[in-house]
C-alpha cells in the first residue's frame, strides 16, 4: 500500500502546484478549485481505506478514490483542451494518473478476491 500512498501523495502535490499556478498566473478560479478538490481527494481516500473498518469498507473507499481519479482526469482534459495548461504539464500528470488508476484497480480486484 505504501507505493500507492506515495504515488497519490506525489500526485496531490503536483495538483496543488498546478492549482496555485492556475489561480496566480491564469486567474482561473473555478476549474482549479474542482481540480484541487478531486485531485487531492484520491490520496485522502486511500489513507482512509488503509484503516477501513472491514474489507468491504476498504473496497468502497478505494472505489471512491478511483471515481475521484476519473473526475480529476476530466478536469485535466478540460484544462488542456482550453489551453490553460501546456501539453508537458498534462503529460506529466496524465502519466501519474495512469499509474494511480492501475494500482487502484489492482488493489480493488485483489481485495474483492479475498472476500470470496
Amino acid at each position: 500500500m505504501s507505493i500507492l500512498k506515495n504515488k497519490s501523495y506525489e500526485f496531490a502535490l503536483e495538483i496543488v502546484k498546478l492549482s496555485q499556478y492556475l489561480v496566480a498566473d491564469k486567474k482561473e478560479y473555478i476549474l482549479s478549485k474542482q481540480l484541487l478538490r478531486s485531485g487531492t481527494a484520491i490520496g485522502a481516500l486511500i489513507r482512509e481505506a488503509e484503516f477501513g473498518q472491514s474489507k468491504k469498507d476498504f473496497i468502497h473507499k478505494m472505489s471512491i478514490a478511483l471515481k475521484e481519479a476519473n473526475e480529476t482526469l476530466y478536469w485535466l482534459d478540460l484544462l488542456k483542451d482550453t489551453k490553460y495548461i501546456v501539453e508537458d504539464t498534462y503529460s506529466l500528470l496524465h502519466s501519474i494518473y495512469k499509474e494511480l488508476v492501475a494500482m487502484l484497480v489492482s488493489s480493488i480486484k485483489t481485495a474483492k478476491k479475498s472476500l470470496l
